[in-house]
């Protein structure tokens, strides 16, 4: 399994960009549009609203423009154009493998202008499926070690039901079955574990190195995506 720790990296590149924008909570409401269209407006209901609303808190996003996003995706609140969930494919630079998870009123705009940024960079969108393959969907689970032991909270973890553990820094990354997600992240919950973010990623199946010339180069295409304001979510197979 990847050693790459999906929350911390957008929590470091979104704590750093997002912060300068004065839209950091659009992505996040369409985020709990999306939820709430796709699974209704109840997080009790729904695991996947429940796990998007975590994240709008998690940048403090009010309690009033939450509700608004949720009555939004199941159709309360007629505001605008609809928001829709939308996956790309592309190489970077260096042949970086990477999806991109963006949420859009707009297809068209939102395709042409990724298609731009990927052009730029020295990369290439792909047709579906020409990247998904050599990605895993799984669970994704991220726990703060704190003062605890991290074998103990590792154990913790497995014990929950994680299929794997990774331990980095001052974060556990734990794995789960797609289908164990909810019932592992409550079992943690249950343990008294500290959970800095969870939800169902692409892990690649195989990694790969860049030269420190295309790193550069793929650092800057991440950048700018990361900047577009319909785009959530970037896995790749660094």
């Amino acid at each position: 399994m990847s050693g790459h720790s999906h929350w911390a990296g957008i929590k470091q590149r979104k704590g750093v960009n997002d912060a300068k924008k004065a839209n950091v909570f659009t992505k996040y409401g369409r985020l709990v549009s999306i939820a709430a269209k796709q699974g209704g407006g109840n997080p009790d209901h729904n695991f996947s609203l429940r796990l998007a609303i975590d994240q709008a808190r998690s940048v403090n996003m009010p309690k009033d423009t939450i509700e608004r996003a949720i009555k939004k995706g199941t159709g309360e609140l007629k505001d605008g154009a609809e928001i829709e969930e939308v996956i790309y494919e592309g190489y970077g630079p260096g042949n970086v493998a990477m999806i991109i998870k963006a949420a859009t009123d707009n297809r068209n705009r939102t395709v042409s202008e990724i298609k731009s940024l990927f052009t730029k960079a020295g990369g290439k969108m792909a047709s579906e499926g020409s990247v998904k393959f050599m990605f895993k969907q799984v669970g994704n689970i991220e726990l703060a070690v704190g003062e605890k032991d991290p074998y103990e909270v590792e154990m913790t973890a497995i014990e929950a039901g994680a299929e794997d553990t990774i331990y980095a820094g001052d974060m556990i990354t734990v794995y789960t079955k797609t289908s164990d997600l909810q019932k592992v992240k409550e079992n943690l919950e249950k343990a008294g574990m500290q959970i800095e973010g969870a939800g169902l990623v692409y892990a690649p199946l195989q990694k790969i190195e860049l030269s420190p010339e295309a790193k550069i180069d793929y650092e800057n295409l991440l950048e700018k995506l990361d900047e577009h304001d319909d785009v959530q979510e970037i896995y790749d197979n660094l």
